[in-house]
């Protein structure tokens, strides 16, 4: 390579337009997926106090949003439910007439394309709120498997396009994926939670699900944030039981992570760019000490950058107005 003066890499940071030419990573619509929170009543929109511009929504209104995203050309939304009633097994989660199971039905026949993905997890239907069935003070693996299949099929039973198991209890993908096939859903894809890690960047999250255990914490299955080698096991168990998407959770303290996972396995890869990494950008813009929209764009380009193709992203309305000034 030729060396100062002869090459000059500033050359092509001169302008705009030339930094538009020779940029490498572009982040787009087509790239966000906007979680959404649902609740059961009527004309409700409660805004969650540690995520503002964030709400949990009735049906009927949950419903104007996702007509919201559709106008923005954002091609999916990630539901997550809050029971009325909880209870130790979670029933709601896999009930036909569950808070989840008519948000999908109302969004399918309202805005039949937006695409509806469903996270599949017990933590916000049980009273104690961990991600399966307790016994001993210790969750049960193998028996909290059912319980996942009858929440993923009543799932796709109500529409959803995607289903996303968020659980993280060994062998959930392939009990899933076997369960669909023979329900006559095999053409509905798994996006399947794979490296997801015991972060302290969920506690916004905890709040707008109502989901914080009541006991203890979810070290026992969720994964050592200081683990990567095991994050490719685990990735690569998930594919091989039929997962059609991978994801790791959170994003942006795991970069190496995303693109790892990418190098290695060549899969549609998503990353979920969490509540509390959305919840400190979102304060210290209120402060004044930062620039949100440069944050925010800087944050997702470089999880784009990593190996990510898609980012379920709470400020993913915001991306769309700032990416079209």
């Amino acid at each position: 390579m030729s060396v100062f003066p002869i090459y000059r890499p500033r050359r092509l940071r001169a302008s705009e337009n030339l930094r538009r030419l020779v940029r490498e990573t572009s982040l787009s619509v087509d790239d966000l997926i906007y979680p959404m929170f649902v609740v059961h009543g009527d004309d409700t929109a409660i805004e969650i106090s540690s995520m503002p511009g964030c709400y949990q929504y009735s049906i009927d209104r949950l419903v104007k949003a996702a007509k919201e995203l559709a106008s923005l050309g954002i091609p999916g939304t990630i539901l997550f439910g809050i029971p009325e009633t909880k209870d130790a097994l979670g029933s709601e989660a896999y009930a036909e007439d569950g808070i989840i199971q008519q948000a999908v039905r109302a969004i399918k026949d309202a805005v039949s394309d937006l695409l509806v993905i469903t996270d599949v997890c017990l933590c916000e239907y049980t009273d104690h709120g961990h991600c399966g069935i307790i016994e001993g003070g210790d969750v049960q693996n193998d028996p909290t498997l059912d319980l996942l299949v009858k929440e993923s099929v009543s799932h796709a039973r109500a529409g959803a396009d995607v289903i996303a198991p968020s659980d993280m209890m060994d062998g959930r993908v392939g009990a899933i994926r076997d369960a669909l096939d023979e329900e006559g859903y095999e053409n509905i894809p798994i996006m399947a939670y794979s490296a997801k890690y015991a972060s302290a960047f969920y506690g916004p999250f905890r709040e707008a699900a109502e989901s914080a255990p009541q006991f203890g914490d979810r070290r026992s299955y969720q994964m050592d944030p200081a683990n990567a080698e095991e994050a490719l096991r685990e990735v690569a168990l998930d594919i091989e039981e039929g997962a059609d998407i991978v994801m790791v959770k959170p994003a942006l303290s795991y970069l190496d992570v995303i693109h790892q996972v990418k190098t290695e396995f060549q899969m549609p890869v998503a990353a979920y760019n969490v509540s509390g990494e959305y919840a400190m950008i979102k304060a210290a813009a209120q402060n004044e000490w930062i620039d949100e929209k440069r944050v925010a764009l800087e944050v997702l380009t470089s999880i784009k950058r990593a190996g990510a193709d898609m980012i379920l992203t709470y400020f993913a309305k915001s991306v769309v107005e700032w990416l079209e000034i």
